[in-house]
């Protein structure tokens, strides 16, 4: 979604506000803009695309100050152009947002005595600060004022010309961080954007606003008391965002895996014990029930664990897509445990399905990436799965952690509930730590991959077939190639081709068919066969025992490593991965920030 980064400080500030930019472009965007005050005067400039296009114009202007703020957006209400980009002035106001307000439309119609110039909501923030300015009020009353008005989700930084050493910054249901530097103080909307200038956050709570300057700042909660907010130390730096020698940070994050699955590990499982633990808040051995909500890769991740938490420790999971499950009013008991699993931890609609569920009584817990996000924090236990900054827009690395600690969650779970003997235990444990080796053995196929994707890029439509737990997998294959490659590409169980799918098979249309060599691998290679003598181009995804099985049934096969049932759902997914890479890659479209698309969305 949009990214905010601000500074307020002694030194000049247009540079540095633009290396926060791209340090946000991973979250998607279609337009940028930076205003500073210059002097004491609000000056700005906006570009339509990426920010070499804003660099540009940047290069012809006069534009510095000690005090500047600057956006990337993502188009929600008007058009992506330059006039709708952020910021947006009203007389002397300036300001930046990320989120929606709802009531934009009734609040313009409050203030027709002003002119509007942009189709966005943003706008209004602008005017209702300025009109509070004009009617003599002071700026932080015009401010606090003016954040009553407002309904929606949003996150803001504001200036205001001849006020040349404050930033004004509030949060409601869209993240927002402080940075602590010396003799300057920082605003961005997460921590990526601060990373390179402090590693003193502090993330401003739901309903807060603050007046920053260079000296320090002032944080106010909803109610306008005073507050003091935690200070947070982050690791890792502006280096963390590199792409080293990769081409894509897509194909960077692909190839971390082998450590990043390895790192989840380390905060579940002994491997001295062969043995996963989880919290003990969980309770896994006295609820009834688990409900996992999640969006996107994130919800194929939770459907893995369905089979999982069902099949090992015989407990009911019911799955949701997140935007959808609280507006069915679902029935929830309080011995049921309710899981949010994000990568970023600040998606709108997980995060209201754990407040609704948070509401009812419910045990929460939250999987998440990013341990300061407002889901981590909200939450009753926070789960990680440190996978590190995911940059590309395209979930991977962050994925097979999800996959991995959920799958360490379960084991926990089989022991808590006696449903797994010590043995079976043992075994799977096993199987799961030796997951960093099978997918760097996966990754050993990156070239053979490539040229199967060199045929794949020529097509128009793609199918993906699973069964079992790789039903999931072949729902985020699907999922990945249509999101980077703009191919059409579904997913379907694999036993309901003959409920309707089948009719769109044709002499040459790709089928991917994810199929180890489990006891599910005979009923696969039946649908398989059922596609190739209507002409499909088959792509077998399976490894060592099932290629061996197969023979020449597909017209090509990938052929990982041979792995346990219970972890091939994050081997198989290496090569979904690497193949939607290649075949974007191929299509030369935008790998890292497709079109469209948000890293983290944060408004519904």
């Amino acid at each position: 979604m949009c990214g905010i980064i601000g500074i307020v400080g002694t030194t000049t500030v247009t540079e540095r506000l633009i290396d926060g930019l791209k340090r946000l472009e991973y979250r998607g965007y279609d337009s940028s803009g930076i205003a500073v005050l210059d002097g004491g005067t609000l000056k700005r400039e906006r570009a339509e695309g990426k920010i070499k296009a804003l660099e540009t114009k940047l290069g012809g202007a006069a534009l510095d100050g000690t005090i500047g703020i600057a956006h990337t957006r993502w188009a929600t209400h008007g058009v992506p152009n330059e006039n709708n980009a952020h910021p947006h002035f009203a007389g002397r106001v300036g300001v930046v947002h990320n989120g929606i307000i709802e009531n934009f439309l009734d609040l313009r119609k409050d203030m027709s005595h002003r002119k509007f110039t942009t189709e966005t909501d943003t706008e209004v923030v602008a005017h209702l600060v300025d009109d509070a300015l004009s009617s003599g009020q002071a700026p932080i009353d015009a401010f606090r004022t003016s954040l009553k008005k407002l309904k929606g989700a949003y996150a803001f930084g504001l200036i205001i010309d001849g006020f040349d050493d404050h930033i004004f910054a509030a949060r409601a249901g869209s993240p927002l961080a402080l940075g602590i530097g010396d003799d300057e103080i920082y605003l961005g909307s997460d921590a990526m954007a601060l990373a390179m200038l402090s590693q003193k956050l502090v993330y401003l709570e739901e309903g807060d606003w603050a007046v920053l300057s260079p000296t320090g700042y002032k944080i106010f909660d909803r109610d306008d008391n005073p507050v003091e907010r935690d200070i947070t130390l982050i690791q890792g730096g502006p280096a963390m965002a590199e792409k080293g020698n990769y081409r894509h940070f897509m194909l960077k994050e692909i190839y971390e895996q082998p450590e990043t699955v390895g790192r989840t590990m380390t905060n579940y499982v002994d491997e001295f014990r062969l043995s996963a633990d989880a919290p003990e808040g969980l309770g896994f051995a006295k609820i009834d029930r688990i409900i996992i909500i999640a969006c996107g890769t994130a919800y194929y991740a939770a459907m893995v664990a369905k089979y999982w938490f069902e099949q090992i420790a015989d407990i009911a999971v019911d799955i949701d897509v997140a935007s959808e499950f609280r507006y069915r009013s679902p029935v929830v008991s309080q011995d049921s445990l309710f899981i949010a699993v994000s990568q970023s931890g600040e998606t709108a609609d997980t995060l209201a399905a754990l407040r609704y569920c948070k509401d009812k009584g419910l045990r929460t817990a939250a999987l998440v990436n990013v341990m300061t996000s407002t889901m981590a924090r909200e939450a009753d236990i926070a789960l990680p799965i440190n996978a590190g900054p995911e940059i590309g827009v395209a979930s991977t690395k962050a994925f097979t952690s999800q996959l991995t600690a959920l799958a360490s969650l379960t084991l926990a779970a089989g022991r808590a509930r006696k449903t797994i003997s010590r043995d079976a235990e043992i075994r799977l444990t096993r199987a799961l730590t030796q997951t960093p080796r099978l997918i760097k053995e996966a990754l050993l196929l990156d070239e053979s991959i490539e040229a199967i994707a060199s045929d794949l890029s020529g097509k128009s439509s793609a199918f993906y077939l699973g069964r079992g737990a790789q039903t999931p997998i072949a729902l985020e294959g699907a999922l990945k190639l249509k999101e980077i490659s703009y191919i059409h590409a579904e997913g379907y169980a694999a036993g309901e081709l003959k409920h309707g799918p089948i009719a769109l098979i044709e002499d040459g249309t790709p089928v991917i068919v994810i199929a180890p060599y489990d006891t599910l691998f005979e009923k696969t290679v039946s649908n398989l066969q059922e596609v190739a003598s209507r002409g499909a181009f088959i792509i077998l995804v399976t490894d060592e025992t099932g290629a061996a099985s197969a023979k020449d049934m597909a017209d090509e096969i990938i052929v990982l490593p041979n792995s346990d049932s219970f972890v091939a759902p994050i081997v198989m997914s290496i090569a979904i991965q690497l193949l939607a890479y290649h075949t974007a890659v191929a299509r030369g479209t935008d790998v890292d920030q497709p079109r469209n698309l948000a890293k983290s969305v944060t408004v519904e």
